[in-house]
């Protein structure tokens, strides 16, 4: 549990920096902490450590552990690219969808939720990158998506989500950043997006999403430790287009 009390309080310290440095309140920045592949037994220290809301990218590896943790009250975020044959899964038990990028889908949740008599809180993703590897809408695609999304009442839009540029360049990082601080003030302006929350940044890059706007930042190796299984496990590559 001191690990946890110590990373906790070395990566909020550096949330209330970068805040500091945008002319920000810290405040309004939520910490995500990133479960994905740490044992259950551990994400009970986590909890017990003041650690209430986790992330994570696989389904079946959410639905488990909410399963398994449920007498903690966990709240869960499903952060990962979702095929609509899960959606069911997800909406049996997440509180948030983070990675909302087709109408497909959007209806396909939407019909499991009214049958489950559940809402569940969404972000919608956006490719900020331009990166053939990275799921999400393209940028100019945005707003015509935000705008029908009203269709599908189970569903609050509260913002949106990227993955920016996976790369040293942090002028082409803050690039990606910016493009989704616009996107957002224009879906505000539209009244589209509900609160307008933006979620971007990770372990390597969550100052500079905080600088450019972000009001959640997912941090998962910094607060539970490296991973032996890669990232491209739990961020996969869509489909390439001929």
């Amino acid at each position: 549990m001191e690990d946890f009390h110590r990373n906790l309080a070395a990566i909020r310290a550096r949330i209330d920096a970068a805040a500091e440095r945008a002319g920000r309140d810290a405040a309004e920045i939520r910490l995500l902490p990133v479960s994905k592949t740490v044992p259950e037994e551990r994400l009970r220290t986590a909890f017990a450590a003041g650690i209430t809301q986790m992330g994570e990218n696989k389904v079946q590896e959410a639905q488990r552990k909410s399963e398994n943790l449920a007498d903690l009250g966990i709240s869960w975020s499903v952060i990962g690219h979702l095929q609509t044959n899960k959606a069911k899964n997800v909406a049996a038990f997440a509180d948030e969808f983070q990675a909302l990028d087709s109408l497909r889908l959007a209806e396909t949740l939407d019909r499991r939720l009214q049958a489950n008599g559940r809402g569940l809180d969404v972000y919608v993703q956006v490719n900020s990158s331009g990166e053939p590897s990275k799921f999400g809408l393209e940028p100019a695609d945005v707003a015509a998506f935000l705008a029908a999304l009203p269709s599908y009442s189970s569903l609050r839009v509260r913002g949106l989500m990227t993955l920016a540029a996976h790369t040293d360049d942090v002028a082409r990082v803050r690039e990606c950043f910016r493009i989704m601080r616009q996107l957002r003030d224009a879906a505000l302006q539209a009244g589209t997006v509900g609160d307008g929350l933006l979620s971007m940044g990770m372990s390597g890059d969550f100052e500079a999403a905080i600088e450019g706007g972000s009001t959640c930042v997912r941090v998962g190796q910094a607060i539970f430790g490296a991973r032996a299984t890669p990232d491209s496990h739990y961020w996969p590559e869509p489909p390439q287009t001929k």
